[in-house]
């Protein structure tokens, strides 16, 4: 889980937001939205895909697409590359474990 104070408060279920707290999905959501946030360029550089990434937050922070909408140009950039994150590094040994029966 990732905790971000936003720059500028948003408004989501009828409350004012002034931090968002952003945890990985899930595969099952991953493949309901059905793209990654980000493209790898045939340079191998990382791109943004700021419409996934949109998505993801609001799956990830547990807000409508319409409070994502709200964000700051600067919020939504630094989630976005906190959602990439979530996919380029693996999660912690501990939330990986699986049990093999």
């Amino acid at each position: 889980m990732t905790t971000h104070k936003l720059a500028v408060a948003i408004q989501a279920h009828g409350e004012e937001l002034t931090e968002l707290e952003l945890r990985r999905p899930t595969v099952v959501e991953v493949r309901a939205v059905k793209a990654l946030p980000y493209k790898i360029d045939q340079d191998e550089s990382v791109t943004l895909d700021v419409d996934v990434a949109a998505k993801y937050i609001a799956v990830c922070a547990g807000i409508p697409p319409s409070s994502v909408n709200q964000l700051d140009l600067a919020d939504l950039n630094q989630l976005a590359w906190v959602v990439a994150g979530f996919f380029l590094k693996p999660a912690s040994p501990a939330a990986s474990e699986t049990s093999t029966t």
